[in-house]
């Protein structure tokens, strides 16, 4: 294959690839395994194994060819629920998680992969905001590629993280210290909102939300802005950004009806204030 090969994420879900490819394909079904996995016990020296994560069949058989070819066992999963089941029975090495998949997220993914798995994770993003990147790093996520890449990339990253000594993050110096705002601290690194010194429970999505907002206090974001941030290429409506500011709202303020800390710009969107008063 020629050396300038880069793949592409289509927007809606429509895969490009943008070389030839050659190899085995996978199945439609959500998962395919492309190399044999060795039995525990086995007498057969162990090869690194790798647990591929994506929901685009041409970037799946791409990946897997590469890999295979440098010498590791490749097992695929095409949704976050077939990924957590094949991660707890086949205990992989590394696992490339894409992080816009069906139903689960690879965000999601990842917080639960981390109750039970110390497999490296390389996550998949095409986008290239610094705060998906911050909140994939500050749920266990050890490094990211950004697409377009080159497949060359990833086995360059999954070779680096074989490499790399147990505990050992790229998020190290990734991540920002705490951010205050009144009695509210958004802390990226350990992925935690607290209020007056109380954990505010926040699913992934709503964290998201939060973050993107609080990058720029004051500064307005349109609704298509938080859906292309927060929810990237998958089909939204822009309802449910309304939806996700309502939970927010809920969940920080006494009276969600006066919120002090997310104002609603009539016909145009949200903003996280700039100063909160007193409740």
């Amino acid at each position: 294959m020629p050396n300038h090969q880069r793949y592409q994420s289509g927007r809606a879900g429509t895969a490009q690839l943008l070389c030839r490819t050659r190899g085995n394909g996978i199945p439609g079904s959500s998962r395919g395994v492309s190399e044999r996995w060795e039995p525990e016990g086995s007498a057969i020296p162990a090869r690194s194994r790798i647990l591929l994560v994506d929901d685009e069949p041409p970037l799946v058989r791409l990946l897997t060819g590469y890999l295979s070819r440098e010498g590791y066992a490749v097992l695929t999963a095409g949704d976050g629920l077939t990924a957590l089941e094949l991660a707890r029975t086949a205990r992989p090495d590394v696992i490339v998680l894409d992080l816009m998949l069906p139903g689960l997220d690879g965000i999601e993914v990842c917080r639960r992969l981390r109750q039970f798995s110390d497999a490296y994770v390389l996550m998949l993003t095409a986008r290239t905001e610094e705060v998906d990147r911050i909140v994939g790093l500050s749920v266990g996520a050890d490094d990211y590629v950004i697409k377009p890449f080159s497949p060359r990339e990833v086995v360059a990253r999954v070779k680096a993280l074989l490499r790399r000594p147990r505990g050992e993050s790229a998020q190290d110096d990734a991540l920002p210290p705490p951010q205050s705002l009144g009695d509210l601290v958004i802390d990226r690194a350990r992925f935690e909102v607290t209020q007056r010194e109380e954990v505010v429970a926040l699913t992934p999505r709503e964290f998201q939300l939060l973050a993107v907002l609080a990058e720029y206090p004051g500064r307005v974001f349109t609704r298509q802005e938080l859906l292309d941030r927060v929810w990237g290429d998958r089909a939204y409506d822009e309802h449910i950004v309304e939806v996700y500011i309502a939970n927010l709202r809920r969940k920080l303020d006494d009276d969600p009806s006066q919120s002090r800390y997310l104002q609603t710009v009539r016909g145009v969107g949200y903003r996280l204030a700039r100063e909160v008063r007193a409740p």
